[in-house]
Order: structure tokens, then C-alpha cells, then sequence
């Protein structure tokens, strides 16, 4: 009983220690990772339930990718499942920000790493658009809401809008458009 339980602690904990280790651009890169390992490979939850759980874990304060962990991990074996998700996701950035901190100064202005981060940042743009891709699909592929999106983002990126009163428009736009035009 107990060994069992310490397979599942493990599990979680490995699970997100690899989606944790090699991924590179932030919690909305580990997003297509977990989904495959936690929907696909292991089946802890629902493909349902894992679209909702991201909907929590992006209103959630805090890194994407640990909200997840928390949902998975909790949702899993409670809190030991939380705690072995949440230390899996966060020890590969810990000890990767540490080395590089450590090592700073030597690696700074060296090429060859200046030309790799340079290499991956295609790479990261890419893993951040397929979950919303995803979501889209998921949702019923509309015109409008992706048009709303891309005004949204000229708005913050080319008017230095501030995202809060995207998100206060946003909010009201969808209200409107929910009570009034889709009703008729």
C-alpha cells in the first residue's frame, strides 16, 4: 500500500520534474507538455476538465504552469500529490536560474549562447501558440473572437494599452454580445 502510494507520488513529482527540465520560455510553453502527459499519457483528468483547469489556472495569480501543477497534483492524491507537482515543476527553473546566476558573468557575452537563445526563440513562439490554437478549436472556431484577439494585442502591443482595460472591454463586449445579438 505504502510503495503504491510512493509510485504515484513519483509519478506526479517525474511527470512535471520532465515537462519542468526541458522546457524554455515560461508556463504557456509546458502547457502542450502537460496536456499530453496528464490528459493523453497518464489520463489524471479529462481533456474537459483539463480546458477548464486552464481557464483557473490563467485567472489564477501566479505562473501558469505551477496552477496547473496545484490543479493536477491536487485533483490527483490532494495535497502530497500538490506539493510533489508543485516541487517538480519549480526545482529544474530553481536550480537553472542558480547556475545561471552563477555562471553569469562568464556566459554573458558569449556567442555561441547569445546564437542559441537566438535559435529558441522561434521555437517558444511556436509552443506558445498551439494551446491557443487548441483552445480555439475546442472552443468553436470563430472570426470574431479571433479578431478580438488580434485588436486586443495591437492594442496592448502597438498603444501601450493597459491589459486591464482590455480585459474590462473584453468582459463588457461579451456580456452585450451574449445578452442581446446571440439571443436574437
Amino acid at each position: 500500500m505504502i510503495q503504491t502510494e510512493i509510485k504515484q507520488y513519483w509519478a506526479l513529482f517525474s511527470s512535471f520534474f520532465k515537462i519542468g527540465t526541458f522546457t524554455i520560455g515560461g508556463g504557456y510553453v509546458m502547457i502542450p507538455l502537460i496536456e499530453k502527459e496528464v490528459v493523453e499519457r497518464r489520463r489524471w483528468i479529462g481533456r474537459e476538465e483539463f480546458t477548464e483547469m486552464l481557464t483557473l489556472a490563467q485567472s489564477s495569480p501566479g505562473p501558469i504552469s505551477i496552477n496547473a501543477a496545484v490543479f493536477v497534483g491536487y485533483k490527483t492524491k490532494g495535497y502530497g500529490g500538490l506539493i510533489a507537482t508543485v516541487l517538480g515543476t519549480a526545482i529544474p527553473s530553481f536550480v537553472a536560474i542558480l547556475l545561471i546566476a552563477f555562471f553569469f558573468a562568464d556566459i554573458r557575452t558569449n556567442p555561441v549562447v547569445e546564437r542559441i537563445f537566438c535559435g529558441i526563440r522561434p521555437a517558444v513562439v511556436a509552443l506558445i501558440v498551439v494551446p491557443v490554437v487548441n483552445m480555439l478549436k475546442k472552443s468553436g472556431f470563430k472570426w470574431g473572437i479571433v479578431t478580438l484577439a488580434l485588436l486586443s494585442a495591437v492594442a496592448v502591443w502597438g498603444f501601450s494599452v493597459s491589459p486591464v482595460w482590455i480585459m474590462a472591454v473584453s468582459g463588457i463586449i461579451g456580456v452585450v454580445y451574449h445578452t442581446f445579438i446571440a439571443q436574437s
